[in-house]
């Protein structure tokens, strides 16, 4: 499973890089008005300057027509691009031309399998099920993660699952056992899957263990 950084702040995507681990960047409208990001297409350039792997950019408009002509304009902006379009009738519709022109969309904002089967028929990239927020409402997320996936492997379709709205580790390990092929997380949950009190432990009695031998 890979691991996508889900923010649009430019310090936090760099100090992950330098972990070596992180193989994409999903960002959204409120991540990105959350860094106060007031020119989008110089935000999103330097995310791509950054961080190499896909880097997911969603349309900020309505209407079938105006989301295919935006997404057509931020394709542009960088070859690692790949547009985000909401799981509507709509966007499903412009998923399907954006998929024509082999312009690469992640199909957001998904909550059920039947979304996410549609996307990847219209040939969207990926899909990005909102694990966080169906638990919100009571549903289990993350199984609805692997329904997608074991439908998906089933049938062998192409399109990649993105376990989204991770809201901490453990979502992390169950995205991992659904099969999931990407998480996509916050930074702080990122910095939490590395730390474990005993592994702080085990350091600092190794290092007060050679102090007491050491000349």
């Amino acid at each position: 499973m890979l691991i996508f950084l889900d923010t649009a702040n430019v310090d936090q995507i760099s100090q992950a890089a330098k972990l070596g681990i992180v193989s994409g960047v999903t960002t959204n409208p409120t991540l990105m008005s959350r860094e106060k990001a007031a020119d989008y297409q110089a935000t999103i350039k330097e995310i791509c300057s950054i961080i190499p792997g896909p880097i997911s950019a969603e349309v900020l408009v309505e209407g079938v027509q105006e989301m295919v002509e935006q997404a057509r304009d931020i394709s542009t902006w960088a070859p690692n691009v790949v547009i985000k379009i909401p799981a509507t009738f709509a966007g499903l519709e412009a998923t399907s031309v954006l998929a024509k022109d082999n312009i690469k969309v992640n199909l957001t904002l998904c909550f059920s399998l039947n979304q996410a089967l549609l996307g990847a028929l219209a040939g969207a990239a990926y899909v990005s099920p909102f694990v966080g927020r169906l638990d919100d409402i009571g549903h289990d997320g993350m199984q609805v993660v692997k329904d997608i996936v074991d439908v998906f492997q089933h049938y062998q379709l192409p399109t990649q699952v993105i376990a989204a709205s991770i809201r901490h580790p453990q979502h992390c390990v169950a995205a991992a056992k659904a099969g999931a092929h990407i998480a996509t997380v916050p930074y702080d949950v990122l910095m939490q899957m590395m730390r474990h009190p005993l592994t702080d432990i085990g350091v600092a009695r190794f290092l007060a263990d050679w102090q007491r031998i050491s000349p």
